[in-house]
């Protein structure tokens, strides 16, 4: 019997990836208790969760699912436009909106639907899209679907979005992250705000990483350096400090009825479940409430001591306003080992790579969270300067 070949070549592809220590697999965990991670048996200390305020397992979020199912029901039936559109969604969507302080806002089944629905319905060719080097996957990738023309600067640096913004053609979007998911730094919003207002361009924010941990009531990043005004497209998750899923774009009206008549992500989804709106208005009430505010205090001040014990360990940390603390190692087998080691010792760590972040960067991305104890924190530092005695961690050059 004649041998069949396989014309994609998987099993090469995937022996390629051992080979360049990028191989990822799955590992389902048993029990998430707050910071606790179970599985197996075994448990672990979690420094790489983006629950910033620990909401997730929080008892009013799991009131409020359960209050939201009995009263709601599971799946929504259908897309927002056939039927799956409820007034606990636009109740959200409303309340998002004020958050933000714009006229209008749109939730999506997640941070990266927002992207790739937003970004093509508002450019397309003829049009520029300028982002940021370290912009997210799917931004990245939302620009590449739009087929708008896309020019890149490098990280923060404003005298080359200056000269991209001088030659761009057609209708210019910048876009950046406000606080960076992998190096945990901040865009610099009001410059960037004044340059795109000098040129004529609009600006998208995306705040998944500040929205709930930065700025007055958690508003994020730019609301606390007071340019939120200025900012056009404001766009977020509620995966992070929310403690939930999905994500929302927030702007003009007029921006939001185009969405709802253009963002294929939007139009051809299953809208989110009515429940899971439910818990989102929830949480977004916590965001909001004195106990968001000791949560955020109690968060900064984690953060705090994790950048102290690092340094006190020999490990420069970076100067951020946010909870991510990156540990560059540089090499991906070391990246892995480390990890790996941390694993045994009982933390959760997982090291991130090639294509997360560029060839030679990889890194643990530690991350603090207001359930973390002091007692925890003090004992990753111990952790982390075992797993690394025999290695120099750096931090990224300025």
């Amino acid at each position: 019997m004649e041998e069949r070949t396989e014309p994609w070549n998987i099993a090469a592809q995937l022996d390629e990836l051992r080979a360049q220590g990028l191989w990822r697999e799955l590992r389902p965990l048993d029990e998430v208790d707050g910071v606790i991670v179970r599985a197996g048996g075994r448990e672990w200390i979690n420094f790489s969760s983006n629950d910033y305020l620990g909401l997730a397992g929080s008892p009013e979020i799991r009131t409020a699912l359960a209050e939201g199912v009995a009263r709601y029901g599971g799946g929504s039936g259908a897309s927002r436009l056939v039927c799956g559109t409820h007034r606990v969604h636009v109740e959200l969507e409303e309340a998002l909106a004020d958050f933000k302080g714009t006229e209008a806002a749109l939730t999506f089944s997640s941070g990266f639907a927002v992207a790739l629905g937003t970004i093509p319905a508002l450019v397309g060719a003829g049009d520029t899209l300028i982002l940021d080097k370290l912009c997210h996957a799917s931004l990245v990738d939302a620009a590449r679907l739009s087929g708008a023309t896309i020019r890149v600067f490098p990280h923060n640096h404003l005298e080359k979005l200056e000269r991209l913004l001088k030659t761009a053609k057609g209708r210019v979007l910048v876009v950046t992250e406000s606080i960076f998911s992998m190096d945990g730094d901040a865009a610099p919003l009001r410059e960037i705000v004044e340059l795109k207002e000098k040129h004529g361009a609009w600006l998208l924010v995306d705040e998944a990483h500040a929205v709930g941990v930065l700025g007055p009531q958690g508003r994020g990043l730019a609301a606390e350096l007071g340019v939120a005004q200025r900012v056009d497209l404001h766009m977020g998750t509620m995966s992070k400090a929310f403690g939930l899923s999905g994500g929302y774009l927030a702007a003009s009206r007029k921006v939001i009825d185009l969405l709802i008549n253009r963002a294929r992500s939007f139009i051809y989804s299953t809208a989110p479940p009515f429940h899971l709106a439910h818990a989102i208005s929830v949480a977004l009430n916590v965001l909001r409430s004195e106990k968001g505010e000791v949560l955020r205090q109690t968060l900064h001040d984690n953060a705090q001591t994790m950048k102290d014990i690092l340094r006190s360990i020999g490990i420069e940390p970076q100067l951020t306003p946010s909870a991510i603390l990156p540990v560059i190692l540089g090499d991906e087998e070391l990246a892995m080992s480390a990890s790996t080691r941390l694993r045994e010792a009982g933390f959760l760590i997982p090291c991130i790579r090639y294509p997360t972040v560029a060839r030679g960067r990889a890194r643990l991305r530690v991350t603090a969270c207001a359930m973390h104890s002091l007692a925890q924190i003090q004992s990753l530092g111990a952790a982390l300067l075992a797993a690394l005695h025999r290695f120099k961690a750096t931090t990224p050059d300025p």
